[in-house]
């Protein structure tokens, strides 16, 4: 399925302020909210295309990918929207609490939620510069398969409860006013189950440890975290499932450090190619950072001299093309030197003036001196 321009969707100029954005989203979440339309598929799928359309838009970050890369930006990001209905409900709840009078718009008011999971994944240096797919293992509740999730004996139906009428709620009037109060015979779910499933005791869900394929976008970086909405834990009779959070464990590469897209190295040369000039063998990112560049030495480099490799670091998150890779030249000074080696080295600071040739000679002489004694 194409998506639709997320400005279009919401109606707005892609100048809008957060204000505007924001207004425009009430208004369409007023219009096709569930609630107030039961059954009508259409505008179900319109309420949470709007809501995709608000998530990105009022977020800074993701609104910058999108503007820039489109719906693909987001892909990179690895923003996949939500999973259903009552994701967005639970990730909107202060807003919807605002709309319709709180507990999520009518519609979640009473229905359990099930709990967010964490896990922690390990990846190469080189897996986080190119992406990966990697396998996870989750034990986690899921609904049910016996009863699909409604905690119900197979051919049975949970049943509106009697007490409330299905509304979760049952009101009291106190003086001039009505309280509203969680309906004490079905604890707010609307229904109450007579017959229940014997694999789940009625609770609609059963453990499971399930392997799952994550993909993770070239770029991530150490510390961050991906969100797979709905591959938490299934809540109990149909409710609203939570989310998984991937927390990103990045391995170092000694030849490397990032900031962000940049990446640094080094590259040492002898005292020769410095003075001289030269052509250096460098460790790049290309081949899942296994690749090789040549780059030039000017005559005459300082030790402390960078080169920057532009475009050639590591792919933005944003979708922004990729980073720099900065290298800096160090110079490898040899610790032992042969005699006719310390006699060229003399007589070309001599030739350059450099005092050291002198001071090099009265050491000589010195300890020359000592040694006869």
């Amino acid at each position: 399925m194409i998506k639709r321009d997320y400005y279009e969707v919401l109606g707005v100029a892609r100048t809008a302020s957060d204000g505007e954005i924001k207004k425009a989203y009430r208004k369409l979440a007023m219009e096709h909210h569930p609630d107030r339309n039961p059954g009508n598929k259409a505008s179900e799928e319109s309420f949470k295309e709007a809501a995709e359309a608000y998530e990105v838009l009022s977020d800074g970050e993701k609104r910058g990918a999108y503007d820039r890369f489109g719906h693909e930006g987001l892909r990179r990001q690895g923003f996949e929207g939500f999973s259903g209905v009552e994701d967005i409900f639970s990730h909107f709840s202060d807003l919807f609490g605002d709309l319709f009078g709180g507990g999520g718009g009518g519609r979640t008011r009473g229905r359990p939620r099930g709990s967010d999971l964490r896990v922690g994944i390990r990846l190469e240096f080189a897996e986080a510069v190119d992406g990966v797919s990697k396998e996870i293992e989750v034990t986690r509740h899921v609904a049910c398969a016996t009863c699909s999730g409604s905690g119900a004996r197979p051919g049975t139906q949970p049943e509106r409860c009697a007490t409330c009428a299905g509304r979760g709620q049952v009101l009291h009037q106190q003086g001039f006013f009505m309280i509203g109060t969680t309906c004490p015979a079905c604890r707010g779910e609307g229904v109450q189950i007579r017959d229940k499933c014997k694999d789940c005791r009625g609770t609609g869900v059963t453990e499971r440890t399930e392997s799952l394929n994550v993909n993770i976008p070239p770029g991530v970086d150490d510390g961050q975290r991906l969100r797979l909405a709905g591959k938490g834990e299934a809540a109990p009779n149909g409710g609203v499932p939570g989310n998984l959070y991937v927390d990103i464990h990045v391995a170092e590469d000694e030849r490397f450090k990032r900031d962000g897209a940049d990446v640094y190295s080094q590259v040492s040369v002898s005292f020769a190619t410095a003075a001289l000039g030269g052509t250096v063998e460098i460790p790049t990112l290309e081949k899942r950072v296994t690749g090789t560049a040549s780059i030039d030495i000017e005559p005459g480099t300082q030790p402390g001299t960078v080169q920057v490799r532009r475009g050639a670091g590591i792919t933005r998150l944003d979708g922004y093309g990729r980073g720099n890779h900065i290298v800096e030249v160090t110079i490898d000074v040899p610790r032992r030197l042969d005699d006719r080696q310390r006699e060229l080295l003399r007589e070309f600071a001599s030739l350059t003036g450099d005092p050291a040739a002198e001071t090099s000679q009265e050491k000589r002489t010195f300890f020359g001196r000592k040694k006869r004694k």
